[in-house]
């Protein structure tokens, strides 16, 4: 497991007060029990854990999964080393 990826992991434990075994890449933040309002919080602490913003497009809450979420901040960690 990747540091980014455990890091959400734990983000996401933690907003939504569940296990961290609970999560899995494949499951939707939906999946999880975690409602809209509690996602967007989910999506603003992990903007904030790692100094990024993740585009509207990368934060479905019904369909997108948790590891695409973990595949967007990667990539958005990547483009900020990038740009320096």
């Amino acid at each position: 497991m990747s540091t980014v990826q455990q890091e959400t992991f734990d983000i996401i434990a933690k907003q939504a007060k569940i296990e961290l075994d609970t999560i899995k890449p494949e499951s939707t933040l939906k999946d999880l029990g975690i409602a809209s309002l509690d996602a967007i919080e989910v999506i603003f602490d992990i903007e904030e854990h790692f100094n990024i913003n993740l585009p509207n497009e990368d934060t479905d809450f019904d369909n997108g999964t948790v590891g695409h979420l973990v595949e967007a901040i990667e990539r958005q960690l990547a483009q900020k080393t990038t740009d320096g």
